[in-house]
C-alpha cells in the first residue's frame, strides 16, 4: 500500500469540485470537495455506495489536486470520501495549509486522524465507532438519525467530545419526513443539540 500512495502523495480520486458546503457548522460556505475512494463502515443507507472501493477509482497526484485547487478563489477544502482517514493525509494537509487555504475533514472517526486540521466533522457510525482518541478531536459532531435509537448514540458520543465541540442531528435523508420533528422537538427539549440539514440537496447544489 505504501508503494501504490507513496506515503499520501497520491490518493483514490472518486471526484473534486468547488461548491458550496450543505449541512453542518459550515453550511453555506464555499469550499472546494476532495473526495477520497475507499470505506468499510458499509452504512446501509449510505448514498454513494460508488466511494466504498478504492481499486474503481483513479490514483491522483495530491500536488496535481491542489494546482487545481489554486485556480479557483476557494479558501477552504473539505476532505471527505469514503473514509479519508483510510490513508495517510499527512501530505495532503500540509500542502492545503502551506497555501494559506483552511484545511477541513469529515471522517466517522474510525481509524487514526492524521494531519493538521482547522476543522473535523466527526460523523461517528455505530457499526464502526470512532476511536476514543478521535472524539477529542472533533470541532464538529454530526450524527445521522434514522429513528429514536440514533438518538440514544448521539447522546452517547455527545458524553466523549471536547466541551467546545458543537453537536449536530442530521436526518438521514431517505427518513427525514418520518424523523425530522422527533430532531426538532427533541433539539428544543435538549438545546445543547443543533438540527442539521442536507441543504445541497434540497436545493440541488452541485
Amino acid at each position: 500500500m505504501t508503494d501504490i500512495f507513496e506515503n499520501g502523495k497520491k490518493l483514490p480520486l472518486i471526484d473534486e469540485f468547488y461548491s458550496i458546503q450543505g449541512e453542518g457548522f459550515n453550511t453555506g460556505k464555499p469550499a472546494y470537495f476532495i473526495r477520497i475512494g475507499g470505506c468499510d463502515i458499509g452504512c446501509s443507507w449510505c448514498d454513494s455506495k460508488i466511494s466504498w472501493k478504492a481499486d474503481i477509482h483513479k490514483l491522483a497526484l495530491v500536488d496535481n489536486v491542489i494546482e487545481k485547487v489554486k485556480q479557483t478563489p476557494a479558501k477552504s477544502i473539505v476532505v471527505t470520501g469514503g473514509e479519508p482517514t483510510s490513508y495517510e493525509l499527512d501530505y495532503l494537509s500540509s500542502k492545503i495549509i502551506e497555501n494559506n487555504i483552511e484545511a477541513f475533514l469529515e471522517t466517522s472517526g474510525a481509524y487514526k486522524i492524521t494531519g493538521k486540521w482547522d476543522w473535523i466533522c466527526l460523523s461517528p457510525k455505530i457499526q464502526n465507532p470512532p476511536l476514543v482518541e478521535n472524539y477529542e478531536k472533533a470541532h464538529e459532531l454530526k450524527v445521522i438519525v434514522q429513528n429514536s435509537n440514533d438518538i440514544k448514540w448521539a447522546e452517547e458520543c455527545a458524553q466523549k467530545v471536547n466541551t467546545d465541540c458543537i453537536l449536530y442531528l442530521q436526518p438521514e435523508w431517505s427518513k427525514r419526513h418520518e424523523i425530522i420533528y422527533d430532531i426538532i422537538e427533541y433539539a428544543k427539549n435538549n438545546p445543547k443539540w443543533n438540527l442539521s440539514i442536507q441543504m445541497h440537496k434540497y436545493i440541488n447544489i452541485p
